[in-house]
């Protein structure tokens, strides 16, 4: 058992919670034998919500948290006066070393905040970027950052790009990933002021795989593995990933339901159809990484199920299985 990734979820975090987070965290333990999960929140509720599961008592771990931290609260005063929230009880937890990893759907401002204040940059760390994974052709890239450093520098999205780097091939065992820096064209003298100067620098750092510029329309193509910005138009280009996946499935689904020939063509690709729309499901993938931190935290959607929340959990296993953090580390004091 002490060999076990011990993973806090914020039980209260979320549009969905507990429900949600709760069949997620079960679903979790059940595909992985390799981990424990500690759910944070109003005992009571939590301990509710487990009664209708059957599921391993060793792996599964209520600690009571009297306070909730909502979405539309102020997230520096929420972290500060809010002391015994499920979102800052866990962060403690990690931050003494009585778990290794962290996931909530709950407030994404008092997360990032959470992360930076209480949990702590690994030394040399200028700034800890939301890294989430989005599917395109050749599999997924990285996107880094999507939410958490709008007014980004230069040496930052450099870091950005070598902490992708070292998640891309050891988390996707991707080797030598391509990087790219997210742009409105191609040429090297396009961009913004910040593009322009981040560019050289990553042009002339010989310890990541940098092959350009991306546009926004070559992303899901797969044209990068990891997709270096700042997080404004990160997260720009998340959401509106998001919008037209969700979209388009509607539009098949309306096209297939239209007529008696078009319901009979959607029986006879069915299967295929699923398992193409499958891979390009962003939910599969869990959540988005804090990269950078002292100990591991994820940002999974506000609006979460317990698929999300479960992929989410299990993530955190290979994270810690393959020392994400050290090998962060290892890769910026290279710089030096």
């Amino acid at each position: 058992m002490s060999n076990l990734v011990r993973v806090v979820v914020d039980a209260m975090g979320g549009d969905n919670a507990p429900l949600e987070i709760v069949k997620g965290a079960i679903e979790a333990t059940k595909e992985s034998n390799a981990l424990k999960v500690i759910l944070v929140g109003k005992e009571d509720i939590v301990k509710q919500e487990l009664s209708k599961y059957e599921y391993d008592k060793d792996r599964v771990e209520v600690v009571n948290a009297t306070e909730e931290i909502e979405m539309a609260e102020p997230p520096v005063m929420a972290i500060r006066t809010k002391k015994d929230s499920s979102l800052v009880k866990g962060m403690f937890m990690i931050k003494h070393g009585d778990a290794d990893a962290f996931v909530s759907a709950g407030s994404t401002g008092a997360t990032l905040v959470g992360g930076q204040v209480i949990v702590g940059r690994i030394k040399g760390v200028e700034r800890a970027p939301l890294a989430p994974l989005i599917p395109t052709v050749n599999g997924v890239s990285l996107l880094i950052d999507c939410g958490a450093n709008v007014d980004a520098r230069a040496s930052h999205l450099v870091q950005f790009a070598k902490m992708g780097s070292v998640y891309m091939e050891n988390i996707m065992g991707i080797s030598n990933p391509k990087v790219a820096i997210l742009n409105i064209g191609a040429e090297e003298e396009k961009g913004n002021a910040l593009v322009k100067e981040t560019f050289p620098l990553l042009k002339n750092c010989p310890d990541i795989n940098f092959i350009g510029s991306i546009e926004a329309r070559d992303v899901p193509s797969g044209a990068a593995d990891v997709i270096v910005c700042e997080a404004f138009s990160g997260n720009i280009v998340l959401k509106m990933y998001e919008g037209v996946a969700s979209t388009l499935l509607g539009l098949v689904k309306k096209t297939f339901m239209s007529s008696l020939k078009t319901k009979i063509g959607a029986l006879l690709v069915k299967n295929e159809l699923k398992n193409t729309l499958k891979d390009f499901d962003i939910k599969k993938y869990g959540g988005a990484p804090m990269l950078g931190l002292n100990g591991l935290v994820v940002k999974t959607h506000g609006s979460a199920k317990s698929v999300e929340v479960k992929n989410s959990i299990l993530q955190c296993v290979t994270f810690n299985e393959q020392n994400i953090s050290d090998k962060i580390c290892e890769k910026l004091s290279s710089q030096d």
